[in-house]
């Protein structure tokens, strides 16, 4: 039996696996600024703490539902990211038996601050590296913050961190080759000034990490032989949960932010976009991550008064409207693939007496899917096959937002049965570092299901080509004066 955690943007998510997969767990996060959570700092709206002791309360709430602890085996854990966490104690638990690990606030994903920092780290790599990324905040924080920075034991991610409290080793995930860019060495680290051991040493998806602490594994009723094995980066772990493992399938992971990861079967080069060694060997996954897709879409819901109401109703209200009667850029912090501009801003555009509520919420859910579609058309110009859309998170719930991106891509939409793909593929993970299956290919073949199929429809095309036309053209017009 293995235990599987997933560290979201807004929900921790548990489940167990034993050849078939346990309903999973789901534990809300903190979103507002007067609850710890994620919030806004300085009057800076590209500033994002996030409180990561609530990662540690979450996974104890999930352990709550489930009475199997002692048949467990394995754990495995991948997280948001890049969300970089500064660890400043050590791993236990506290007076009330709770996990403890001291930490300053997480530096969230959507944190753009680190502009200046982030140049220095492009000009010593040779390449673009965005604000959001680890180095640059890490740098930030030893800018900006000299006090913390002294009392930092390391810098992990989110999954990072709870691996860290549970086992007290401390590794960092590193996910395939490529990922050098975004990443560290010791050369790096020499030319930003960043001391070494502040950064754990690299480990990869499968790889076993260690075991449980003695205490924590007494406390929770947890076999002292329980093996922790690497998960890392969400997104990874979505590409194996939905069966993207063959050339021209790409993995759109929705969710607060949006990730398409297109297999290839060779690496692709782009400034615009981000190419690394695919989960299944020997493919290369080429991706472009969208900032805002679910929280643009959450931002309209609550826009239009409707935060109360379950998303179906947003989507209802989008439904009533035609197709392309408004445009809207969805770059609400900034934009990441394939523009790379953290100073780009959502934008309206045709906005007349006649528009309502109804044209807006079409507008934001297909500016969503204009944004998809920027990113798959640059892959085709890099010469990229895109065959299909396998969709996963919580926006592919909706029949009516997987119609909308076939229709506006032009690609066939399958929306993948069973649970989560994070999930899944941490399943796919831990089976195959386990011995159950020979490979995580082998085991993804055996774990993932086929479900929902969209195709797009033909009258759709003309008005969706001419408004992403528009799409491009709105932004080149408007980037100078944002």
């Amino acid at each position: 039996m293995i235990l599987l955690i997933d560290i979201g943007t807004t929900t921790f998510k548990a489940a167990l696996w034993a050849g078939a997969f346990c309903e999973p767990v789901s534990i809300p996060l903190s979103m507002g600024a007067e609850e710890a959570g994620l919030k806004h700092s300085l009057g800076n709206e590209t500033s994002f703490y996030f409180d990561p002791s609530q990662w540690l309360r979450a996974f104890e709430s999930a352990l709550e539902g489930m009475e199997e602890a002692g048949k467990v085996q394995a754990i495995v854990v991948s997280g948001n990211g890049p969300t970089l966490v500064p660890v400043t104690g050590e791993p236990g638990l506290d007076g009330l038996g709770r996990l403890s690990l001291e930490a300053a606030p997480a530096r969230h994903w959507l944190d753009r601050r680190a502009e200046a920092e982030a140049e220095t780290v492009s000009a010593f790599v040779g390449a673009f590296v965005d604000p959001g990324f680890y180095l640059p905040k890490a740098l930030m924080i030893k800018n900006r913050e000299p006090a913390l920075y002294e009392k930092i034991r390391f810098f992990l991610s989110s999954s990072e961190y709870l691996v860290y409290a549970l086992t007290g080793e401390a590794r960092t995930v590193f996910p395939s080759e490529g990922f050098e860019r975004w990443y560290w060495d010791e050369a790096l680290l020499e030319k930003t000034g960043l001391d070494r051991e502040k950064f754990p040493p690299f480990v990869f998806p499968g790889d076993y990490i260690g075991g449980l602490l003695p205490g924590t594994a007494a406390r929770f009723g947890f076999d002292s032989r329980v093996k922790v094995f690497a998960g890392g980066p969400d997104f990874f772990m979505a590409i194996l949960g939905t069966g993207v493992s063959s050339p021209g399938q790409a993995c759109d992971r929705s969710g607060t932010s949006e990730g398409i990861n297109l297999c290839t079967k060779h690496r692709i080069m782009d400034k615009r976009l981000m190419s690394y060694g695919h989960p299944v060997k020997p493919f290369w996954n080429l991706s472009g991550i969208i900032s805002t897709s679910g929280k643009a879409l959450a931002w309209a819901r609550e826009l239009l008064g409707l935060e109360k109401e379950p998303y179906s109703v947003f989507y209802d209200l989008a439904a009533g409207a035609e197709r392309g009667s408004l445009l809207f850029l969805p770059y609400l912090a900034g934009e990441r693939a394939p523009i790379w501009d953290p100073g780009a801003r959502g934008v309206f555009m045709g906005l007349s007496l006649s528009t309502g509520r109804k044209e807006m919420a079409r507008a934001v859910a297909e500016g969503v899917c204009l944004a998809i579609r920027d990113v798959i058309t640059v892959m085709e110009e890099c010469g990229a096959e895109t065959a299909e859309l396998r969709v996963t998170g919580g926006s592919s719930a909706s029949p009516f937002l997987n119609r909308l991106k076939a229709d506006v891509t032009g690609k066939t939409v399958l929306c993948p049965a069973g649970p989560p793909a994070e999930i899944v593929g941490l399943a796919v993970t831990g089976a195959a570092a386990l011995g159950y299956y020979g490979s995580f290919k082998e085991a993804e073949e055996a774990l993932v299901q086929d479900g929902e199929i969209y195709h797009p429809a033909p009258e759709a095309k003309p008005v969706y080509d001419k408004l992403f036309e528009n799409y491009r053209e709105l932004y080149q017009r408007l980037r100078s004066s944002y």
